[in-house]
């Protein structure tokens, strides 16, 4: 049995939970279920990001405390991981004391390595991020994720010395000791990484009032990157507590938009603690709406919640991990969607399951305890993190039950009275449905779950009462 420790990006909560906030959450919770199914010992981490402007202005506009604004924001990300039936272990807000109290001595730790500068430069108040001038010029001085220009800052600032790690950050990038997936992901990090600057860990508390106070400078408050990315470690105890019992994570699953955040600045500070790197992170697309990125002034936005109280858990679940990519940016519509639930979700695996049950209803076939060796191919996928090509796997072998029970026909050989044979056709399909409900657990934990009840029983097995997946 091993020991894995699976991260999340925490979301910051100056707005609703999101498709990508999902998809964070979803290949964590695929990896984690398939890891307790191999019986490993498995600690998967959520939480939100509650520090910075964004949230500060957005309560003083709704005329709420930021400690209450923050809270009730909080609350809305814990309910939708709930709702999304993730396996999590460990939850954090960084406005938890000790968070706060361990981000300081973490700073501490770091004080070898950090300076104070003037900076004189661009910044999205979108982003909360200092923008280099390369970056300005390229996007002709406009944020190309909130359409908007850029702000000039000039202010006093200390920074972390990024230049002190650049070496030992791209030998263990290119020796694969933090893997990057997808493998093209990595080329672009090395990239980044050639140019990276010193990058700013604090801002004036004139500026940025709401957040955990520099120690020994009241004047300064630390920039959230640094807070929010400390997390990882803070949630296991860390400084005051031994971490490497789960130290390093095994897998750090993000959205691309935080790759550099994930794959330079939180390694420099990692090294800078004398901590090793996590050994993957796992960045993934974007989700599309008709081809479009989502965003609130075109409004396609996709409300997560909203799918899953109109067509169920599973049915969302099953849309974004087989259709969506795992790394690939992937295209979202209703017509995708609902031709996804009524042609494969309902006609595939619903009607098998329903067929397969009254047939054994009818020849009194009883159901029986089966737990098989998971394929070598699918364990592949599964360990390279290739989710969505691993959920085709065993949507496959759904479809190949189907045309097995066609080919079969035991309702003609029951005609013929070969009971014999039939109750062997019945006992393999069974098998081979159970054998399914294993590979599916990760990504469909609630319909494998009662594919297992219904066809594990020592009664005669009986159809369900009403469809599992009704047809839409």
């Amino acid at each position: 049995m091993s020991k894995v420790y699976l991260c999340t990006a925490i979301p910051y909560v100056n707005g609703n939970p999101h498709i990508g906030h999902a998809m964070d959450y979803l290949l964590a919770d695929v990896y984690a279920r398939f890891r307790c199914g191999l019986g490993d010992d498995v600690r998967l981490q959520v939480g939100t990001d509650e520090h910075g402007n964004k949230v500060f202005s957005t309560a003083s506009k709704n005329g709420l405390s930021v400690e209450a604004y923050a809270a009730e924001n909080s609350k809305k990300f814990q309910d939708f991981v709930n709702k999304l039936n993730i396996s999590y272990t460990d939850t954090i807000r960084t406005t938890d004391p000790d968070h706060v109290r361990r981000c300081q001595e973490i700073w501490r730790q770091l004080e070898p390595h950090i300076y104070a500068a003037d900076y004189d430069g661009w910044y999205c108040e979108g982003c909360e991020r200092f923008v280099t001038q390369k970056e300005y010029d390229e996007n002709n001085g406009i944020c190309p994720d909130h359409q908007k220009p850029y702000e000039k800052l000039t202010e006093k600032n200390y920074y972390l010395r990024i230049a002190d790690f650049k070496d030992n950050i791209r030998t263990q990038i290119e020796n694969n000791k933090m893997q990057i997936l997808p493998e093209f992901r990595k080329q672009e990090v090395l990239k980044l990484l050639e140019d990276a600057p010193d990058i700013s860990i604090s801002r004036p508390r004139k500026q940025l009032s709401w957040g955990v106070s520099v120690p020994g400078d009241d004047d300064q408050v630390m920039y959230v990157w640094l807070d929010a990315l400390s997390n990882y470690i803070t949630i296991l105890g860390y400084p005051d507590q031994d971490i490497s019992e789960w130290w390093p994570a095994n897998a750090q699953f993000v959205g691309k938009d935080i790759l550099r955040f994930h794959t330079i600045t939180w390694p420099a500070i990692l090294l800078g603690l004398g901590l090793p790197l996590p050994q993957r992170i796992v960045s993934h697309g974007h989700v599309l709406a008709d081809g479009q990125k989502m965003s609130k002034s075109i409004g396609n936005v996709v409300d997560p919640v909203e799918v899953i109280e109109k067509h169920g858990l599973d049915a969302f679940r099953y849309f974004f991990l087989r259709h969506v990519d795992t790394f690939a940016d992937s295209d979202f519509t209703w017509e995708k969607f609902e031709d996804s639930y009524n042609h494969e979700l309902a006609d595939d695996l619903g009607n098998l399951i329903q067929r397969l049950a009254t047939l054994c209803q009818k020849n009194k076939i009883h159901g029986r305890t089966w737990k098989s060796d998971l394929a070598p191919e699918y364990l592949q996928l599964m360990g390279d993190f290739e989710f969505s090509k691993a959920f085709d796997y065993a949507w496959h072998k759904v479809q190949d039950l189907n045309k097995a029970i066609d080919m079969a026909k035991p309702w003609e050989l029951a005609k013929n009275g070969e009971v014999e044979k039939v109750r062997q056709v019945l006992d393999e399909l069974v098998n081979g449905l159970l054998e399914v409900a294993e590979l599916l657990t990760p990504f469909l934990p609630g319909t494998a779950g009662k594919i297992i009840e219904l066809f594990q029983t020592q009664e005669v097995i009986s159809p369900l009462e009403t469809p599992m997946f009704p047809k839409r």
